[in-house]
């Protein structure tokens, strides 16, 4: 590992502190170095909150001149919630400025880097491009195509079912990775079922992690399945759930759905089934990720409820393909995540 990697990466650590609290900008992390020598750190904490690069080189005070600052994206340089990032780093005489991937906002790609570079500010950039664009998925999707990033969570048996023929699916997993969920929840904008999950189930969708942000409800489908003494409204308080019918019994169109998430600012959606709500995004090609927790059950039925419902495809060749995939073991559970693509 070279320099710039061994401080880039300290600079993504401090990124991914905020993960699930900056949007919709982006989570950064930023470093300034001075004689081999750490003066600054810094972190985007929340949205209109001062940025990494500020962060850091107001811990850095008195020590930026002809310092380095790593910074996991490239500084902006135009007015939004904050003033543009590049004023500052040019006042702060930062001699060299490493970058680990340009900015995707059309607002500013590329152009922090060149009013840099005008200002004799050296740039090396591309440094930990892959681990910078995964911290900044939700993100990079949100910033280019105005859509949340949609991540498909599931919980199911060996063999592939997510509740008994009677529709019980309390417990399927272990504790262990009941908790890992609820730190997933603190990380996105918003928690997504269909309405017969939230009927069945009477879930709160909240989360117990103690980061103070709570995701926004989204329950897709008719209301009238829902009891008004359902859990998720009783915690109304909390945060807001918001119900997504269609007009005259159709079905809800996905696709517009999350473009409304996307035009109020959310960039992650997670998606806690059931099954018939992601078999629709399935089909329609929405989904970016997946989490599969498996528990080591064998439940059985041909009418218990499986994770992808619908129709399913007729061919092979028309499956959805996944890359990227990790498996992480919890104490009994298993859990695998991929993405589309």
């Amino acid at each position: 590992m070279n320099i710039d990697e061994k401080y880039m990466r300290m600079a993504l650590a401090l990124a991914r502190r905020a993960q699930g609290l900056t949007s919709p900008n982006p989570v950064v992390g930023a470093i300034v170095v001075r004689g081999g020598q750490i003066v600054g750190r810094g972190y985007h904490k929340r949205c209109g909150l001062p940025h990494a690069e500020i962060n850091a080189l107001s811990e850095a005070a008195g020590k930026t001149n002809g310092a380095t600052l790593y910074v996991t994206l490239e500084p902006c340089d135009h007015f939004g919630r904050t003033p543009p990032c590049t004023d500052a780093i040019i006042k702060a005489r930062i001699k060299r400025v490493v970058i680990a991937m340009k900015d995707p906002n059309p607002l500013n790609n590329g152009r922090g880097i060149r009013k840099l570079n005008a200002h004799g500010i050296k740039i090396s950039a591309g440094i930990l491009e892959s681990e910078a664009k995964k911290a900044n998925r939700p993100f990079i999707k949100f910033i280019t195509t105005g859509m949340p990033y949609v991540t498909v969570k599931m919980a199911e048996s060996l063999d592939g079912k997510i509740a008994t023929r009677t529709g019980d699916s309390k417990w399927i997993t272990d504790e262990d990775s009941r908790k890992y969920v609820h730190r997933l929840r603190a990380k996105v904008d918003a928690v997504m079922v269909g309405a017969n999950t939230a009927m069945i189930d009477d879930p709160t969708l909240l989360s117990r992690t103690s980061n103070g942000k709570q995701p926004v409800r989204v329950i897709v489908g008719n209301r009238r399945k829902i009891p008004r003494n359902a859990r998720i409204f009783s915690t109304a308080a909390n945060a807001p759930v918001y119900i997504a019918a269609a007009k005259r019994g159709g079905k809800v169109d996905l696709k517009d759905l999350l473009k409304k998430l996307g035009g109020m600012g959310m960039t992650h959606v997670l998606v806690e089934g059931g099954g018939e709500l992601v078999a629709g995004l399935v089909e329609k090609r929405l989904v970016d990720a997946f989490l599969f927790f498996i528990a080591p059950k064998i439940i059985g039925g041909r009418d218990a409820k499986t994770s992808v419902e619908g129709d399913g495809i007729r061919r092979m060749s028309q499956a959805i393909r996944l890359n990227g995939m990790k498996i992480r073991k919890f104490r009994k559970d298993i859990l695998i995540e991929a993405e589309v693509g």
